[in-house]
Order: C-alpha cells, then sequence, then structure tokens
C-alpha cells in the first residue's frame, strides 16, 4: 500500500509540475525588434519631411543612428 501511496504522490507532483510550467505571463509574448540602420534613417527622414521633427532634431538623431 505505502508503494501505491508514494506511487500517486510522484505522478500528482509531475502533472502539477507540468501544468505550472505554461503559466507564464498569460499568453504574453514577446518578440525582438530588429530595426536595419537604412529603415532608421528612411523613418528619421520620413518624420523629417512630414513636419514631425525639426531640421536640429532630424540631424541630432541621424548623427546617433550613424554612430551606432
Amino acid at each position: 500500500m505505502e508503494i501505491i501511496s508514494r506511487t500517486r504522490l510522484f505522478l500528482l507532483m509531475v502533472l502539477v509540475t507540468i501544468s505550472l510550467t505554461g503559466c507564464g505571463g498569460g499568453g504574453a509574448t514577446m518578440e525582438a525588434q530588429t530595426t536595419t540602420t537604412g529603415q532608421q534613417l528612411i523613418d528619421l527622414d520620413k518624420a523629417y519631411k512630414d513636419g514631425i521633427i525639426t531640421e536640429s532634431e532630424y540631424e541630432k538623431k541621424k548623427k546617433q543612428i550613424l554612430s551606432n
């Protein structure tokens, strides 16, 4: 009888462990964002041409992008 109880306990622990491994964030996913230098410059140029940023902001950010 002792062997059966230990086996049941072991199986219960395995099931609990397996079920808890799926509780890692409520379905949230994380994705790495990889933007090329060229794409950053294209986006920056568009923001400047659309009047979203000033020329000084454009030049400052452009230097920052090219220095990375």
